[in-house]
């Protein structure tokens, strides 16, 4: 008969763990090592440095063994964990760009980085259609809005992640594009005909499928797939259709059961067996120790009950190992730093979007710059660039005088004095503008650094950045400067 402790040890190997610091502390190790846990996903938070994060990297590998599995969010844009590498450009600035070569150059200079500093898995690329402006959380993460190119884009992506021998997951399966609700707050719904889904939602997964090594669920109900469960519970969708429709192979992981979609409604620990039934092979147990631990008491309780097969349990462990081994968890030198940032510049400088004929200040112009005051995360994506470093890149060409917002919803513009400085404003959040803002602010430019839906809000002509990283700056002010035109084409409706 197996004990709870052995069942515990064969739960472990079915969840992936995030820890809070820097350091990998005693008291984790042993959770690691007590409940054989061979998987943990690392965020901004476990960052300082690259010698810190190789060091924890190498610390948790010795942990947890040859079949680690080390994640990271390195997707580009403003998603992206380690922030002082190479800054990749965002999906959408890619999907701009339009060139297979350039997305394939990308992902495998992201994945030499991320390697380097002790990863095997990057969850990445997205292949959500963001066919919805409204959407709080994918936006500019997403390649497009048609699914042949983004899937094509993103195909490219990942196989240069995978030359450099860090495994992909694409996400978040069957799609959050059409959604206007965050599954890190709430349950969406995605309520469209099968055939709709098919066409659209569904298809650049299906592209891929035969490609993705992994592939993220997302808390999504589709109530023509299944009007009981979101996807990440529903066998009908991640069994029905992924496994047995299209005879998908790799692994399939759930996004984070923290977050208020799923644990708020179903419990962690229920909606962790719920999953893995479903056929997911790996639950994203982040949350706390509490929580993982009733995670796993949740799934030796199904194992032991037969709820959970042990035939199921070793399928599962199998495509887990058969990762592991595919892309092993080992260091690698890093020499290709600078040429991998000349390749980042390029994306950057290549997803320069234009959008109503804008014009440049004369240069040495007397410039009013209008920028929010504070950064924010949207508990996803890096903190958006500070007002006073956007500042500092604009006086490379220009007399500014800096002036900020507390809430957009409530600044005069009215209030500006009319001296004749050309005034900029540039948006550093995801946050669509209001009424307000959209009624009333006429700057003379508008930077779009982050989501590009924005310029859609600001009745002013737009430069599409898609991202805030030092090279979008560095792009702005080129093609501020003359020296650089906007090549890029908005790659969803809404910019004709």
């Amino acid at each position: 008969m197996t004990t709870q402790n052995e069942l515990r040890k064969i739960a472990g190997q079915l969840i992936m763990i995030r820890f809070p610091g820097t350091v990998l502390d005693a008291a984790t190790a042993d959770f690691l090592k007590a409940n054989s846990i061979r998987a943990v996903c690392l965020f901004r938070g476990n960052m300082t440095d690259s010698e810190q994060l190789a060091k924890l990297t190498a610390d948790l590998r010795a942990v947890m063994g040859p079949e680690s599995l080390i994640g990271i969010d390195q997707e580009g844009g403003a998603v992206v964990r380690s922030t002082w590498v190479p800054a990749p450009p965002a999906a959408m600035g890619l999907g701009a760009a339009n060139d297979t070569d350039l997305a394939y150059r990308t992902g495998a200079a992201v994945a030499r980085a991320v390697k380097a500093l002790g990863f095997n898995w990057n969850f990445a690329p997205v292949l959500d259609l963001n066919n919805n402006p409204h959407n709080p959380v994918i936006a500019e993460r997403s390649f497009g809005a048609e699914p042949k190119r983004a899937a094509e884009l993103a195909m490219s992506w990942m196989a240069g992640s995978h030359a450099e021998g860090v495994a992909c997951c694409v996400k978040h399966f069957p799609g959050h594009g059409d959604t206007n609700v965050d599954s890190h707050r709430d349950l969406p719904t995605v309520n469209k005909p099968v055939e709709e889904l098919d066409r659209l939602e569904l298809a650049p997964f299906r592209m891929a499928s035969g490609a993705a090594p992994a592939m993220m669920t997302a808390h999504i109900v589709y109530p023509t797939l299944d009007p009981d469960n979101p996807a990440t519970m529903s066998r009908r969708i991640l069994t029905g259709l992924l496994r047995d429709e299209w005879k998908y192979k790799g692994i399939v992981i759930t996004d984070g059961m923290d977050m208020h979609a799923i644990a708020g409604r179903y419990g962690v620990g229920n909606a962790a067996v719920r999953a893995l039934t479903a056929g997911a092979d790996m639950v994203m147990a982040l949350g706390t120790t509490e929580t993982q631990n009733e995670t796993l008491d949740s799934i030796a309780a199904a194992i032991a009950s037969g709820e959970l097969t042990m035939d199921e349990v070793k399928a599962r462990l199998d495509r887990l190992a058969s990762l592991a081994l595919a892309y092993p968890c080992k260091p690698r030198s890093y020499k290709e730093d600078a040429a991998d940032r000349e390749v980042m510049a390029e994306g950057w400088r290549r997803s320069l979007t234009a959008y109503g004929a804008p014009r440049r200040p004369a240069k040495g112009a007397n410039v009013r710059l209008v920028v929010r005051q504070d950064v924010v995360s949207d508990g996803v994506s890096e903190a958006g660039v500070p007002a006073e470093e956007v500042a500092a890149s604009l006086r490379r060409l220009y007399d500014v005088e800096l002036v900020t917002f507390a809430n957009a919803d409530t600044f005069d513009w009215s209030a500006l004095p009319k001296d004749g400085r050309f005034t900029i404003l540039a948006s550093t959040s995801r946050l669509r503008y209001g009424q307000h803002a959209r009624d009333t602010w006429r700057p003379d430019l508008h930077l779009a650094l982050w989501n590009p839906y924005q310029a859609l809000d600001i009745q002013a002509p737009s430069l599409m950045t898609y991202g805030f990283a030092r090279p979008a700056l560095d792009a702005v002010n080129g093609w501020l400067s003359g020296e650089l035109e906007a090549t890029g084409h908005a790659p969803v409706p809404g910019f004709a």
